[in-house]
């Protein structure tokens, strides 16, 4: 049987409006995911319809919040080297 992977996000409380869980990961199927973050009625719907099992991962346990300080970065990571595109 397929398995998806999910964990709830850290940031979203029920009734917000947002989307809870994050999905991880997905083995056993030729399922592809566009968006990462849905709700539990979306996701139960996919398992049914790929007939897979959602797998509730973990939460951490915040360790490693105290380690630095408990500082957490927020925000978006940039990505590429910051500047326009060369033109050739």
């Amino acid at each position: 049987m397929a398995k998806i992977f999910v964990r709830e996000r850290t940031h979203v409380d029920k009734g917000e409006g947002q989307p809870r869980f994050a999905i991880v990961g997905v083995q056993g199927t030729d399922l592809k995911i566009f968006k990462a973050h849905v709700r539990r009625v979306e996701l139960e719907a996919i398992a049914q319809a790929v007939d897979a099992e959602i797998v509730n991962l973990p939460r951490g346990s915040g360790e490693h919040e105290e380690e630095d300080g408990g500082h957490r970065r927020r925000g978006r990571r940039k990505h590429g080297t910051g500047g326009h595109a060369a033109s050739a």
